[in-house]
Formats: structure tokens, sequence, C-alpha cells
């Protein structure tokens, strides 16, 4: 028996010194993960459901899907988040969605209070897909999804890097709607401010990947990732990585902030320009990402959307972009959410991410990285 508890104890220091050496090696920009898109979709109501499906179908069938907690989709080896996030500064602009007067007039049953705790009437950043329509959410506001995310990262110190993707919404629903919907407030360089404090209010900087750190002494961000500035493993181990979706936004983001020096996010940047070290190509080609990622820049793309690949179980862009580079890979159906169909998105059995098939780094292992307990 004593025999037998030294082998494992040396087992297990040999699997933590093999960590050690894989992670002073392999930069954050030499891995893959899965993403789940918009990580936060509750889904819609029953009677806001069928409202929907009679009024708008195409609209309902796009938006026919919804996710478990962030802490179960973290749980089931999700890497990479996707959070909306409208601008509420006076607080309840969005408190009384126009589909619960919809439901209502339709005669339906009415369904559960979207919001019971009157989170909606608060102050600060409001988390949801579309306002008057689909403003039902996993976690609200933004701070409480965040701090789920931290708290989760607590528990699981070892994790690689949680890429953290916010939406900015700001726009106006289309006249062809029938109704005048709430106006979202624009993201100024004032309410960027807010967001970034927003954030550090719940996440403290030590615990994230920020632009600063990528920057280091290269004058762009640009110039930094095609040098492979990024951190290592060793260095980004239990942080979490904030990224921009909205590419128009951008220039109000780094407003004061040239190659967003002293900001907290990553812009969506066109490759080439001084802010940029992330983009999102959704549906670019595996090539196109491929270069990209050669180049060294972070990039997302989408292997389904609008739920139309998990009807049919088309993997056909599933299948495209698993090989190439694109270090998040975003889906509506991790593994732990496979769609009826069987359509699923998913690595390997165990793993929650692997070493990335286009950059992988000398001396990279998968089972060294991080595996879904």
């Amino acid at each position: 028996m004593r025999n037998r508890n030294l082998s494992l104890v040396l087992l297990a220091f040999g699997v933590v010194t093999a960590q050690g050496q894989t992670d002073s090696t392999v930069r954050i920009n030499e891995i893959q993960v899965i993403g789940s898109h918009n990580s936060y979709h509750a889904g819609l109501a029953p009677s806001e459901r069928k409202w929907l499906g009679q009024k708008n179908p195409k609209a309902m069938r796009a938006l026919d899907y919804r996710h478990a907690s962030l802490t179960e989709q973290l749980n089931g080896g999700v890497r990479q988040i996707e959070i909306d996030i409208y601008s509420d500064a006076k607080g309840g602009r969005y408190a009384h969605p126009a589909i619960d007067a919809f439901v209502k007039q339709a005669g339906l049953p009415p369904d559960p209070d979207f919001d019971p705790q009157h989170v909606m009437d608060k102050p600060g950043f409001k988390v949801m897909h579309v306002q008057d329509i689909d403003e039902r959410s996993n976690c609200q506001p933004f701070t409480s999804c965040l701090s789920e995310v931290r708290a989760w990262s607590k528990a699981h110190p070892q994790h690689v890097p949680l890429f953290i993707l916010v939406e900015t919404k700001e726009n106006s629903l289309p006249a062809s709607v029938g109704f005048n919907a709430v106006q979202p407030e624009p993201f100024t360089p004032a309410v960027f401010d807010a967001l970034d404090k927003e954030i550090l209010s719940v996440f403290p900087r030590e615990e994230i990947v920020l632009p600063d750190q990528v920057l280091g002494t290269y004058a762009t961000l640009d110039e930094a990732v095609h040098h492979n500035n990024w951190p290592t493993l060793a260095e980004a181990r239990g942080k979490v990585v904030f990224l921009l979706d909205q590419r128009k936004v951008g220039p109000a983001y780094l407003d004061g902030h040239p190659s967003l020096r002293g900001r907290v996010l990553f812009t969506n940047a066109a490759p080439g320009s001084p802010d940029a070290a992330f983009t999102e190509e959704n549906d670019a080609s595996a090539q196109a990402i491929d270069a990209l990622v050669r180049q060294g820049y972070l990039v997302r793309t989408r292997s389904d959307s609008d739920t139309e690949q998990a009807r049919n179980n088309d993997t056909s862009r599933r299948d495209e972009v698993l090989p190439s580079g694109a270090q998040m890979i975003s889906t509506d159906y991790p593994a732990s959410e496979p769609a009826t169909s069987g359509y699923v998105v998913t690595l390997t059995e165990k793993e929650a991410v692997r070493c990335n098939p286009v950059v992988k780094a000398s001396g990279c292992v998968d089972q060294q990285l991080e595996t879904v307990r």
C-alpha cells in the first residue's frame, strides 16, 4: 500500500511537471476552445413563443434555442462565452417589454415574470438579446453574469483563460415590427468608461489578460501580436480575456486610448490597424482564418447560426472550421447541449481545450492543457 501511494504521488507530480513545461511554452493564441453563442440566452417563455411563432415564424425559428446557466456551460467544457449588453444608465428602460402586452392582447396565458427581483429597474448594463421581444436571460444584470463566471473561475483556478465576448447592443428595431420599440442608449466613450468600471468592479486587473500586457513595449497591438507577444498559459491560467464584439464601436472605445492603452477589452479590429489583436471572422473560410492566425491574431468564428445547421444535422460548416486555426469556435450546441438532431460541436470527449491545429506550439500536448472534470 505504501509503495502504491508513493507511485500515485510520483504520477501526480509527473503530470504537474509536464503541465508546467507545456504552460511555459504555449501562448494563449496557440490553443483552440469551443464557445457558446449568446451564452446567457434563456429562450422565450411558452406564450411568448406561441405569439412570436404566429406573428413571425422566421424570427421564432432563429430564436428557438436556449442555454443552461453559465456555470453549467463552463462545467461542460465551454471556454468562450458571449454576453449581449444594453446600456441603462438610469434604470427602468427595459423593465416593461412590449411582448408582455402582446401576449395579453392575444389572450394567451401569462408567462412567468421575466424580472421577479426588479433588477431591470436599477441602473447598470442589462443582458438580453432583443429589446421588447427577447429579454429573458439566465443572469441579470451584466455584473451578475460576471460574478457567476468569477465564482466558477475561483473554484477552478487552473483553467485556461476564459474568453468573454461582449456584444454592445444599440440598434433600433425596424418599423416593420409594427410598434414603437424602446430606443437603446448609444455606446459613447463615456459609456465605455462605465463599462470598464463595471467589469473591474467584479474582476480585478490582475485576473484579466489586458491589452497593455500584450502591448508591452511595442508601439501598437498589431506589432505586438505579429511578434507573438501574447502571454503564455503559465501567465494566463485562472484569468479571463474580454473581447468587444461590434467592430463599429471600436473608434468610441479607442477614444483617448490609442492601441487600447489603459482599456479592458480587446476590440474586434480590422487586421493591420493599430488596435488589431482580435478579429471576428464568423463566416470566413478556413483558409482566410488560418492566414490571420498565422499572423498572430486571435480569431473567433461560428460553426452554426439561427438554428439552421442543427435542424438537419448539417455539419459542413462545423467540419470546415474545427481543423482551422480559429482559437474560438462558437456554437449554440456545445457538448453539454446537443441538438435533438444529434448536431453538436466539440473538440474531444474529455478535453476542454486543445493545441491549435495551425499554430501548434512545440511540445504542446492536448491532455496537458485542461480536461473536463
